[in-house]
């Protein structure tokens, strides 16, 4: 294995025999094993594309006789993390046959729907246009990649000869074709006039490999990327530099993290012109290298070529023409420099659908950027969460590969705009969008929240979480964070070390949530603790502190927060965690109470002044939260013991008995208070809400 390795220098091979070996002679595992390893590698592919399949012989049901059973990738899966849940299983035989019936291109969208009466497994998922390109094709194993070198190759202007240059007879060329049903049979025309080829390389599009075995399929679909590869990076050096060369040098990359984030909520407002963005950034150096270019401004307006990566980032870029030193610190100058640039984006986006449209063509959708590009610093994305703005920029950077080689074999050619839009308006696209999950109440939503390393903090940013928004969670517990994170999923959160008592570490708190998501949407003020002394035992110590922390940190992550809210021009939500404490007079509560009082009126007057910025501020007021809670773990518990005449093992039943409702308060409790303001209240302002029980004396009115 390590001598295999070796030999691929751009391509991983992760093949591990041990892994193969356990799987027997199951050629579905073995498929999907080497689906996942391949998808895996995002020069071999990107998240969704491409598909694989495997050919079997199966027991048919109806007749017990043995028949071919093609399984294959279904419709929106993605090959890295593919299960036996997301292929589809279809006689192959059946599949073939369906050529008796193709009345040509006009006929494509029907085929698909005859897929369906191919099916041999009923627990298959929908099977994808591209299910007649492997069953046309004779091979048990067939590998349908999207790896840049290869696009570089089916994007170059004399990709044919190229094909014949790298190869020789050893591989099919077909030029340009949607994906479908005569594609398929193109593919299939090209092995029956080249027998003995080892592959077909699709123009502007991708690569079809195959084997006997699933190690023999993978293995020759790594050959061939690599060899593709070799033959770029070896014309790279022969000409000498690449996009042109370097025309605007980077800022450092410190620099360039101050800019994005200083820049990204005016982004954020501007691409969410018709519904929230969330966005990512990255400045690697593959996107510098291109977005420094001489070449930038000549290859960003052609678009990209593959269809899976312009579906995903649209047809090209918006390109700054901001100064890569500009002072963004002037919100308002810079916004009037980028809204023309938006307004022109948005207005030759229409032009290309108004021009492409066909009579059945769905409507416009969102006239937006997907991805900005602003040289010297880096690239932006923007889409509906975290993971789809992830992936798109992912398959800019892969579209910059397939321009870096074609451009260096040749010249890059895209896709003509009518072929473009054909696919990203085609009716099966559409069909696709619209099956998707409608989206969760708070999808598109950022929040930030303090004291989320546990407690009732974590149980906020579990809530929100639950319900669609990317949340920040800051603590001021490095190991709290890292243990609260464990339980959330990829590209649902990101952390912040925050201390709620300095500035500065709140001002680094938001610049991380700027990077991670693009903004944010949800202010809550969680961070806390607790201290119940008498007067006499209250020392000025112990009063600063309950100051600091929940009074002057509510100030602080409200005043910082509303620069970021206002430049989005989105509205936003704040919600401060106060107490009943600070509306009921009780003994040995000077400073909590004050500090609680404090933050519930600093509530009102922040709800007074920020209503004209659609800026809605609000407090929950937990009481005998003890389960779950940190606050109780310390002082506190005693100290409330001693108010009330009781021990501490008798607090929770106290604090049960004493409310309305005779119920236990759970930090989950406390969040549903929060997510109700956020997503369900959103007229409300000003307000306090009781998630006590319901205590009389706690009454706001």
């Amino acid at each position: 294995m390590d001598n295999l390795a070796k030999k691929f220098k751009h391509v991983n091979y992760l093949w591990d025999d041990k892994k193969a070996a356990s799987l027997g002679d199951d050629q579905v595992a073995l498929f999907l094993y080497r689906s996942n390893i391949l998808g895996a590698d995002l020069r071999i592919t990107n998240y969704g594309g491409g598909n694989t399949s495997c050919k079997t012989m199966e027991k048919d049901p109806l007749t017990n006789e043995e028949v071919e059973v093609m399984w294959v990738k279904g419709s929106g899966g993605d090959i890295g993390t593919l299960t036996r849940a997301g292929i589809a299983g279809l006689y192959t035989e059946r599949l073939r046959n369906l050529k008796n019936v193709y009345g040509g291109l006009e006929d494509e969208d029907r085929m698909v729907g005859l897929f369906n009466h191919c099916i041999y497994d009923l627990d298959s998922k929908a099977p994808s246009i591209d299910t007649p390109l492997h069953g046309l094709l004779p091979f048990k194993h067939i590998d349908h990649l999207h790896p840049d070198a290869l696009i570089a190759v089916a994007a170059a202007k004399d990709s044919e000869k190229v094909t014949k240059e790298i190869w020789g007879d050893t591989m099919g060329w077909v030029p340009w074709q949607r994906p479908g049903f005569d594609l398929g049979l193109q593919l299939e025309k090209c092995l029956n006039e080249n027998p003995g080829i080892r592959g077909i390389v699709l123009g502007s599009h991708g690569l079809f490999t195959w084997g006997d075995t699933s190690y023999e399929c993978y293995m020759n679909s790594l050959e061939v990327i690599e060899t593709a590869s070799e033959y770029i990076e070896n014309k790279i050096k022969e000409n000498g530099s690449v996009f042109g060369g370097q025309k605007v040098e980077s800022l450092p990359a410190d620099e360039r993290k101050e800019k994005a984030a200083q820049l990204m909520p005016l982004l954020r407002g501007l691409c969410s012109s018709e519904q929230n963005m969330i966005g990512h950034f990255t400045d690697s150096d593959t996107v510098l290298e291109f977005i420094n270019s001489n070449d930038l401004s000549r290859l960003a307006p052609m678009g990209t070529s593959c269809p899976d990566h312009f579906l995903r980032t649209k047809i090209q870029p918006l390109v700054l023409e901001l100064d890569k030193d500009e002072d963004l610190t002037d919100t308002i100058s810079v916004l009037h420099k980028l809204e023309p640039a938006f307004e022109q984006y948005r207005q030759e986006y229409a032009d290309y659908y108004n021009s492409c449209k066909h009579d059945n063509s769905p409507a416009m959708r969102d006239a937006n950027p997907v991805i900005i590009i602003y040289p010297g610093v880096g690239m932006f994305s923007f889409a509906k969460n975290k993971q789809t703005t992830r992936v798109a920029s992912e398959f800019y950077v892969n579209a910059i590969n397939v321009m870096r080689g074609a451009e260096a074999i040749s010249a890059y050619t895209s896709l003509p705009r009518q072929e473009a839009f054909d696919i990203e308006y085609w009716l099966l696209e559409e069909a696709k969008l619209q099956r998707m999950p409608a989206e969760q109440p708070l999808s598109r939503k950022i929040a930030i929240v303090t004291g989320a390393g546990g407690g009732i903090g974590k149980a906020i940013a579990d809530k929100l979480v639950a319900e669609g928004a990317n949340v920040v969670l800051t603590d001021i517990s490095e190991e709290s964070l890292k243990e609260a994170v464990k339980t959330y999923k990829k590209d649902q959160v990101a952390t912040a070390i925050c201390d709620v008592t300095k500035e500065d570490s709140i001002k680094q708190a938001y610049k991380q949530a700027i990077l991670a998501f693009g903004g944010v949407d949800i202010i809550v003020h969680s961070a806390g603790l607790a201290i119940s002394k008498s007067l006499e035992d209250t020392t000025q110590k112990d009063w600063d502190l309950l100051q600091d922390i929940l009074v002057k940190g509510q100030f602080l992550m409200a005043q910082h927060g509303v620069t970021i809210l206002k430049n989005q021009g989105l509205g936003g939500d704040i919600v401060n965690i106060a107490s009943k404490n600070g509306l009921v007079s009780g003994p040995n509560n000077v400073g909590y109470g004050t500090a609680k009082a404090a933050q519930q009126h600093m509530t009102r007057l922040l709800a007074a002044e920020l209503g004209e910025a659609k800026i809605r501020v609000n407090t929950v007021n937990p009481d005998g939260v003890i389960v779950g809670s940190k606050i109780w773990e310390g002082d506190w518990a005693e100290g409330r013991a001693k108010a009330y005449g009781i021990t501490v093992e008798e607090l929770p039943a106290h604090y049960a008995k004493r409310n309305l409702l005779n119920e236990i308060i759970y930090p989950a409790d406390i969040a549903n208070g929060v997510f109700s303001l956020v997503a369900i209240l959103d007229k409300s302002t000003g307000n306090i809400i009781n998630v006590d029980g319901g205590m009389a004396n706690a009454f706001v009115r």
